[in-house]
């Protein structure tokens, strides 16, 4: 497995789950510093057209406590070459899940003009914060 110095990736962690745990831990093993962005609540409003569950501040105070994260921000946007001039990552981390989406394979392409990897994880099935919320809504609703 290839060691990098700096990786980065980046989410919501609404619902934080056992899924989201498992992509930081396998996303550490690649690297020496690791870097995780959380999306702000006005991005996800933007772009998922809901509000997340649990503010910006707290799903930032939870991931920050992981201890396989050494760095923790909060990200105002979905532009990884952006980002990327302000944390200077060598190689970025995202669920296998989205391989083959158009989006993250220009990513690949961009990101790789600036020597930057990137490394798709597996994504733990049968978990995700959407499908929790309408597990619980359903519970609510009988």
């Amino acid at each position: 497995m290839k060691q990098y110095k700096v990786g980065y990736t980046q989410g919501v962690y609404d619902m934080f789950h056992i899924g989201h745990l498992n992509l930081i831990n396998h996303a550490k093993e690649y690297c020496d510093y690791l870097i995780v962005g959380v999306n702000s609540d006005e991005l996800v409003r933007e772009y998922k057209h809901k509000t997340p569950i649990i503010n910006e501040k707290d799903r930032q105070t939870i991931v920050a406590n992981i201890k396989a994260v050494d760095e923790c921000v909060i990200v105002h946007t979905l532009d990884k070459e952006a980002i990327l001039e302000m944390y200077h990552f060598d190689v970025i981390f995202i669920g296998d899940d989205w391989k083959g989406n158009p989006r993250w394979e220009q990513t690949k392409i961009d990101l790789k003009k600036h020597g930057v990897d990137l490394i798709f994880l597996p994504h733990t099935d049968g978990i995700s914060s959407t499908e929790l919320r309408q597990i619980e809504e359903s519970k609510i609703n009988e």
